[in-house]
């Protein structure tokens, strides 16, 4: 399908080397010791994305799925410290809550009451999304109290 305001249709696709073509770089640290280094930023509170950034600028392992064989939260699921909910989703309820307590002292903020409409449908689809791959439990539903006391916990 061509762009909107052009005839030009793109390139889009991932600019990765396939897995079975990664060599593994030299001077990169041992898995465990890799996986050691994962759980101390998890630790720290880092993002799985800073995880990521870290261990490629400052450890040489440039794709973490292709040197483990298995994706970052996978890595911290077995190390014992993912969190409870998956992170792109307590990214939504944060930013939910933060809107929330905005517009509790700017009731005639029409555009940042029109971005949390759009926030709190993402996150109603995310979690049933969630719900079928067994990330949140069947019976969780969003309610924005329970939102403000889960992202006042993490």
């Amino acid at each position: 399908m061509a762009r909107m305001h052009t005839g030009k249709h793109g390139k889009a696709k991932s600019r990765k080397p396939a897995a079975e073509q990664a060599v593994l770089p030299e001077g990169a640290p041992s898995k465990e010791e890799a996986a050691r280094l994962i759980t101390e930023y998890a630790k720290q509170g880092m993002h799985h994305a800073a995880i990521g950034q870290k261990l490629r600028d400052e450890h040489n392992i440039p794709y973490v799925k292709q040197y483990f064989g298995k994706r970052l939260h996978s890595v911290l699921e077995e190390q014992e410290v993912a969190g409870e909910y998956p992170q792109d989703f307590m990214d939504l309820l944060k930013s939910a809550v933060k809107i929330r307590r905005h517009l509790t002292k700017n009731k005639n903020d029409k555009h940042n009451r029109t971005s949390l409409t759009r926030i709190e449908s993402k996150i109603w689809r995310m979690s049933k999304y969630y719900k079928r791959t067994g990330a949140l439990p069947e019976d969780w539903k969003y309610d924005p109290e329970k939102a403000a006391l889960i992202v006042k916990g993490s």
